[in-house]
């Protein structure tokens, strides 16, 4: 799964993916591979990624042409959990039905909702196609910068 924007990104931040190699903490390879949809990147990198360069992920999975600014995230599950849950509720679905739609158990879809586990970034990235106007960064508890 490609994260649409992250090449661009770091292009138009004048950065080769040699730079980002200590952010990270991972080999130009594996950028290289994030960046072709080869493998997919982890949500704290990502959300590492952005918070330092200033991106929204909603932008930076293509799910918006424009980056809007927001303040850096802190991973609060809890907050994750009761999002998913929300969408998942206003959108008359059971967690049934979306782990069978983003291809997971049904107990493994509760372990994000319950706050026991991070929502792997594929998944969250299939809830795009599952709800409408779906924004990332307000599932994951993201402000906008005022």
């Amino acid at each position: 799964m490609i994260v649409k924007n992250l090449r661009y990104s770091r292009e138009s931040l004048d950065l080769k993916q040699i730079d980002l190699t200590n952010l990270l903490g991972v080999t130009s390879s594996t950028i290289s591979g994030w960046e072709t949809g080869k493998d997919t990147i982890p949500l704290k990198q990502l959300i590492k990624y952005a918070n330092h360069f200033g991106f929204s992920l909603d932008y930076l999975f293509g799910l918006k042409e424009e980056n809007e600014k927001y303040m850096p995230l802190e991973i609060d599950l809890k907050l994750i959990g009761k999002n998913l849950k929300h969408l998942r509720k206003i959108n008359h679905f059971t967690q049934a039905e979306i782990a069978k739609i983003i291809n997971t158990t049904s107990s493994g879809y509760a372990h994000y909702e319950n706050a026991r586990n991070l929502i792997p970034t594929s998944f969250l990235y299939n809830l795009s196609f599952i709800y409408k106007n779906f924004s990332i960064d307000e599932t994951l508890g993201r402000k906008k910068n005022s």
